[in-house]
């Protein structure tokens, strides 16, 4: 569609990204993509995911056939196009640069979150399963492009104030603040990827954005040395984010 904005969240897993996908969805003037690199990045990796064959097969696993899709006219014809992508599935030939005409824009989560998290779901998870890496990579080409830093925003802030930090959020896009942002109907989503009923057990019950943030867990050795190891990207990424006051 002509004068569609294209807006790329590049975030990590259980980073508040799919609660996000549905706020976006939310807005009359919105279509959403969920995860669409995520088969290609099983093909390239062979990381052994929950439901790995099935989403495979469920969806366009070429690196170039996905950008193409991305960059093209938007299936639903709406005015704004959200595409939630996590950063960690970033690891074969399409990058920043392969994106062009999209907004980009980082969803960080403290990393010892991200962690206690995402090991529930997982039997072991990485550094690079968290995308911080990529993250600060996507940011640093997409600020000297703009010369000037793109929007990042704290999933912490966004559930201490949703309405404060998502029209915060979406004056940083260009976009306008709705406030149908803030509820959805519970259930799953046509543009869901087939990965949801594994992944998106609380989202698929809530109506809306969850509670403010319980102090930081206890992790054991391991996790916290994940956490550890991405906390100086984020902390990096941090120094950007939208503030909440």
């Amino acid at each position: 569609m002509p004068g569609c904005i294209r807006i790329a969240m590049w975030s990590g897993p259980r980073n508040l990204s799919t609660a996000m996908m549905r706020s976006f969805g939310a807005r009359a003037d919105t279509h959403v993509s969920d995860e669409p690199f995520y088969g290609a990045y099983l093909k390239e990796t062979g990381d052994p995911q929950p439901m790995m064959d099935a989403v495979m097969a469920s969806m366009d696993c070429d690196w170039s056939g996905v950008a193409a899709a991305m960059t093209g006219p938007n299936p639903a014809g709406t005015p704004i196009w959200y595409q939630k992508h996590m950063a960690h599935h970033m690891v074969g030939p399409i990058g920043h640069h392969d994106l062009p005409g999209l907004r980009h824009a980082f969803l960080i989560r403290d990393p010892a979150r991200v962690v206690a998290s995402y090991a529930a779901k997982r039997v072991a998870v990485r550094p690079d399963h968290l995308g911080t890496d990529k993250q600060v990579e996507f940011f640093d080409r997409e600020a000297d492009r703009l010369g000037h830093a793109p929007p990042v925003i704290d999933s912490a802030d966004i559930l201490r104030d949703p309405p404060a930090m998502l029209a915060k959020l979406c004056a940083a896009l260009g976009i306008a603040w709705d406030p149908a942002m803030l509820r959805w109907e519970a259930g799953l989503r046509a543009t869901d990827g087939i990965w949801a009923s594994h992944w998106y057990d609380a989202v698929m019950t809530s109506t809306g954005f969850g509670a403010p943030d319980k102090p930081l867990p206890e992790l054991d050795a391991q996790g916290q040395g994940v956490a550890d190891a991405c906390r100086p990207d984020y902390d990096y990424l941090a120094q950007h984010k939208i503030p909440l006051s």
